[in-house]
């Protein structure tokens, strides 16, 4: 429903005016002089002003002239409705930008249709300006970098805490997300009720883009493993932007490869590989992906580890303290460091 400021002096003809334009299906907000119809305008969400202007206050010109100088009313569709109406008034309304007159006493439909064809007008104006601004920005996003800026300044801003769901398995996947701070585990909850980590996001990832496809839904839940900050971009808007910048699109799919690349590994080494190279696989992603350096201690859950080396719990264990009679990493409670980073990336 849309809401029209109707500012008039005169009682009766105001009251007359708001029933009118409420049985038209329209919100009235009401004003008896002009200071209070621009204070309203400035309050209020108004979508079109119907404005006498011979008010009391601030006569009709005036209250026009206040309200086209400021950001938030400049653009909303504006009506004078007078008596006071010859060639040198309308001319000079028109001067200032006003949208149009409508002489007293007015004729019920006249009035009806003169604000849907400024409301139309001032739609089709706004979704063309939209349009064009989209274009504009469209235009420059010729690469990742730009894309991640663009996200930056347009795109919804997501804060989460550790273990919070960011989004969950089987439901609509509307969104693409990038993480400007923190770590983001993607994982899927087997027959058992055993959690499998698919993949961890750390800062400048992108994720939840697994299907361009309507409707389509997540095959994952995404968690944060810490204090996480996230921008995220309808998935209408991103396939957009890939549309529109071929360099854009080839530099997104070769992103695509790789990771195709990284995920075959992994899965070739959970096949394949010992448990105990599965595991010092796993802390060396984690070192690489929460961009630690390797004197640190790493804080994660052995449970998180052994989730994403695909083993169980106990044989991760077992394998940390393999690693720990061997002094290549050191134990203490939930946090793990490295000794000698070389002879643990040389594990078989």
């Amino acid at each position: 429903m849309k809401n029209i400021l109707l500012i008039e002096d005169d009682t009766a003809l105001r009251e007359n005016t708001k029933e009118l334009l409420e049985i038209a299906n329209y919100n009235v907000i009401t004003a008896p002089n002009g200071k209070m119809g621009a204070t309203m305008a400035l309050k209020f969400k108004v979508d079109l002003i119907l404005c006498d202007i011979l008010i009391p206050e601030l006569n009709g010109y005036e209250v026009y002239a206040i309200l086209s100088k400021n950001k938030k009313t400049r653009d909303i569709p504006f009506i004078f409705i007078s008596a006071k109406i010859n060639s040198k008034d309308i001319r000079f309304g028109m001067n200032m930008g006003v949208d149009d007159y409508i002489p007293k006493p007015f004729d019920e439909i006249d009035l009806i249709k003169a604000i849907e064809s400024r409301l139309a007008k001032f739609k089709i104006l706004k979704e063309n300006v939209s349009s064009n601004r989209i274009k504009e920005e469209v235009a420059i996003i010729h690469n990742l970098q730009a894309l991640k800026e663009y996200i930056k300044r347009n795109g919804e801003v997501l804060e989460v805490d550790k273990n919070d769901i960011i989004y969950e398995a089987h439901k609509i996947a509307n969104y693409v997300y990038f993480i400007s701070h923190g770590i983001v585990k993607c994982y899927t909850i087997d027959d058992a009720g055993k959690e499998l980590i698919t993949e961890i996001h750390k800062k400048t990832h992108f994720f939840g883009f697994e299907t361009f496809k309507n409707e389509a839904t997540h095959i994952e839940t995404s968690t944060a493993i810490e204090h996480t900050v996230a921008y995220r971009i309808s998935k209408t808007k991103f396939h957009q932007l890939l549309e529109e910048n071929n360099e854009l699109a080839i530099e997104f799919a070769e992103l695509l490869s790789d990771k195709l690349a990284t995920l075959k590994f992994q899965l070739l080494q959970t096949a394949y590989a010992s448990v105990l190279r599965k595991t010092t696989n796993t802390i060396l992603q984690f070192v690489e992906k929460m961009e630690n350096n390797s004197k640190d201690f790493i804080i994660i859950s052995r449970k998180d580890l052994a989730s994403v080396a695909g083993i169980s719990t106990e044989s991760f264990i077992r394998s940390l303290y393999t690693l720990k009679e061997e002094a290549l990493i050191e134990l203490k409670g939930r946090y793990i460091k490295i000794l000698d980073l070389q002879k643990l990336k040389n594990i078989r």
